[in-house]
């Protein structure tokens, strides 16, 4: 009996791990290629065109993998609300890495011509594929292996991945960018950091494989009430909670893409800064969120995830006003306070955001819904950010144009938040069915 109980007790904490780790690994792959889409890829993959149009088409290569991520969503939150949570994590994994890795061996457009670039954005998909499978089941797992009075806490520790991938992919950079030339970096030292994924994948299996299967699940197969077409029963059953986890999920997907990816682009090209001061203030910023996000998580379960999740977007849309003409002063401890503080603020949206979304669906539909509100919101979020303030920029000659995109945003994610249902619901159970 008291092996069983400390079992009970130790399974969440394993889940919560598996699910950091693996995220970690996901969004590191995904973070990676953003960063080298912004410093690179243009001149490797379409060296051809002038630096602005490459850098478009970089980043354009870069918003396939959100366009793919609904579709992964679609495609493993079926498997993952019919089948099982944890086999679809596995595979998401492996097929996530395996795309970066690689990409760590792609030919340029100098040595294969077109076929190179083609290439590119078919490896883009793939990781895309993998990414939009990987979040709602992480998510759900956390969730559905705690308890409902931590599910805020639980639910943020995949959200941790975030930061984490992508304090990992900037210190992987910015390692490499201070022992290699800028020659050397473009020539192959790019290539190291999405070789080293294969080897992260590798742990993160192994972590992966010893996680139990959700118990909500198995409750939802031993009582046969599995739903036959989840993305059907969501789209015509909870159109409601749909929209409301895209809307809410928006505003804070396009702030973080233009805080912590165009920065990249704007300190290099407008600021004329080397990249290391802008990769440097990024991994400053993300280490600061492996603390927040959690905290907020927390927070969320004592006051509300809408109280919490409202502060970061109010915080968020003022702080982008501040935030162009810090980086416009060259200075690099303004850089950091800059991106610092929009990072604070994106973390009290993001702590509360993952238990927000998972909340809006019941455990036979959980996972569809989840992944479909929260990857869809990508593709009008995240992939088109760091288009749109490329070409704002480039179009008025200021970056007051982004901030006003971003608080305009932001005002969409209050939207959502509006017109959310009263939570927290006080079970998360198969037989709830969310209004």
């Amino acid at each position: 009996m008291a092996e069983r109980i400390n079992q009970h007790h130790s399974a969440p904490r394993r889940v919560i791990l598996a699910a950091l780790v693996g995220t970690s690994l996901e969004w590191y792959d995904f973070f990676l290629y953003g960063s080298a889409a912004a410093l690179v890829f243009g001149k490797l993959f379409f060296p051809s065109f002038a630096s602005m149009t490459a850098t478009l088409l970089a980043f354009a290569t870069y918003a396939v993998g959100f366009v793919a991520r609904p579709l992964g969503g679609i495609v493993f939150g079926h498997f993952g609300d019919r089948a099982g949570r944890k086999g679809v994590l596995v595979v998401t994994l492996v097929l996530m890495g395996g795309a970066t890795f690689a990409i760590g061996l792609l030919p340029t457009y100098a040595t294969w011509g077109a076929a190179a670039p083609i290439l590119l954005v078919t490896l883009r998909f793939l990781q895309g594929l993998g990414l939009g499978g990987e979040w709602g089941g992480a998510v759900v797992m956390t969730m559905e292996h705690g308890s409902d009075e931590r599910r805020g806490l639980n639910a943020s520790w995949p959200q941790v991945g975030v930061p984490a991938g992508n304090l990992l992919a900037a210190g992987v950079l910015w390692v490499l960018n201070a022992v290699q030339s800028d020659a050397a970096f473009l020539s192959w030292g790019w290539r190291l950091p999405f070789l080293l994924s294969g080897v992260l994948v590798l742990v993160g299996l192994w972590i992966r494989f010893a996680v139990a299967e959700s118990p909500q699940f198995a409750e939802v197969r031993t009582t046969a009430e599995a739903a036959r077409m989840p993305l059907v029963e969501v789209l015509v059953k909870h159109p409601r909670s749909l929209l409301v986890a895209m809307a809410a999920r928006i505003g804070t997907d396009v702030a973080f893409y233009v805080f912590t990816l165009y920065v990249l682009t704007y300190v290099t090209g407008t600021v004329k800064l080397p990249r290391g001061v802008a990769l440097s203030a990024v991994l400053i910023g993300s280490a600061l969120q492996l603390v927040l996000i959690p905290l907020f998580g927390a927070l969320s379960d004592r006051v509300g995830r809408r109280p919490v999740y409202a502060a970061g977007a109010i915080g968020a849309a003022l702080w982008a006003f501040a935030f162009f003409p810090l980086l416009d002063t060259g200075n690099r401890a303004a850089i950091v306070l800059a991106v610092v503080v929009a990072l604070v603020a994106h973390a009290a949206m993001y702590g509360p955001q993952a238990a927000f979304v998972a909340e809006q669906f019941a455990a036979r539909l959980r996972y569809s819904g989840a992944s479909m509100g929260y990857q869809i919101a990508g593709i009008f979020g995240g992939a088109l950010a760091p288009i749109i303030a490329v070409k704002l920029v480039a179009s008025t000659g200021t970056a007051l144009s982004v901030s006003i995109y971003v608080l305009a945003a932001l005002a969409l994610t209050g939207v959502g938040l509006a017109f959310a249902e009263d939570e927290p619901r006080p079970s998360l159970r198969l037989a709830e069915v969310a209004p």
